[in-house]
């Protein structure tokens, strides 16, 4: 028997292995809750970072992806407390989320974006963070959507040399810009061709076909953010399917993190409790 068999057969796996999803095995979804939900909460400092993870303790949620937007600074004094904190409480710091823009025409300015990058790979590493959530930026005025892919691709190759040294992947989110549509992130992240990229599959941000171009993203994804509402064919809002969502990340046989990102007008406090539910009950049915 060879090691393969022997670990489907351990875990119960029924299906031929040519079946099998295309990570190998059965499908594996983890809910998770991105620090972005609590913006408002985080820049008032009404709520603190460390407050988020027992956010999800109090809702059985097993990771949590900090946007560091609102980190007073990325000193010893402040990033070792907290991930004791989360230590203690059983959460995964799992994801950390950075500003980036790699849309930049010149070797310098390339450079200087991949350095940045890079500083915050360090910090992941400090904090047990294996991802980062990163942004292609805007195609600049004049430029053409090739040019930029290269630019992008060149600022990729760059940090993901370096991230990978440290043990970190790099998530490209699907964020309007470059990468407002599925083909053109897939193929920058093609193109980088590192076992340290993938794409951070952001369920709201398409401006239509939201579950088509989701499909398209799914087997290169390496996170994935829940929204409340997507775009469908015609462009129009409406609410985000979440057992399909899961059920095309099974069949992309994505294994890892689905992480709610919650933007809507109701108070995040109110809100996202019942939607933690609702998220792990959906990722439990797949």
């Amino acid at each position: 028997m060879t090691r393969r068999l022997w670990i489907a057969v351990s875990a119960g796996a029924a299906a031929p292995l040519a079946a099998a999803p295309a990570a190998g095995g059965k499908t594996r979804l983890r809910s998770a809750l991105c620090a972005y939900s609590f913006r408002k909460e985080l820049e008032s400092k009404v709520m603190s970072y460390a407050d988020l993870a027992d956010v999800c303790v109090a809702h059985d949620v097993a990771g949590l992806d900090l946007t560091v937007y609102w980190f007073p600074d990325t000193s010893d004094g402040f990033l070792l407390p907290l991930k004791r904190h989360a230590y203690r409480a059983g959460v995964h710091l799992y994801s950390i989320s950075v500003r980036s823009d790699m849309c930049r025409p010149t070797p310098e300015a390339q450079a200087a974006e991949a350095a940045g990058i890079q500083r915050w790979v360090d910090v992941a590493e400090k904090l047990g963070a294996g991802h980062i959530r990163v942004f292609g930026g805007v195609v600049p005025q004049g430029a053409t959507e090739d040019q930029a892919v290269g630019w992008v691709v060149e600022v990729l190759k760059r940090a993901a040399d370096y991230a990978g040294r440290k043990g970190v992947i790099l998530g490209l989110e699907n964020h309007g810009g470059i990468t407002e549509r599925a083909e053109r992130i897939v193929e920058i992240v093609r193109k980088t061709d590192s076992p340290w990229v993938g794409i951070n599959l952001d369920s709201g941000n398409f401006r239509r076909d939201a579950y088509a171009q989701m499909e398209m993203c799914a087997p290169y994804a390496v996170n994935v953010q829940m929204k409340v509402e997507v775009r469908g064919a015609d462009g129009k809002v409406e609410p985000c399917d979440w057992p399909r969502v899961a059920r095309l990340l099974a069949a992309a046989g994505y294994r890892g993190y689905a992480a709610l990102e919650y933007e809507s007008k109701e108070d995040a406090r109110t809100a996202i409790p019942g939607l933690l539910k609702k998220l792990n009950q959906t990722l439990a049915a797949v």
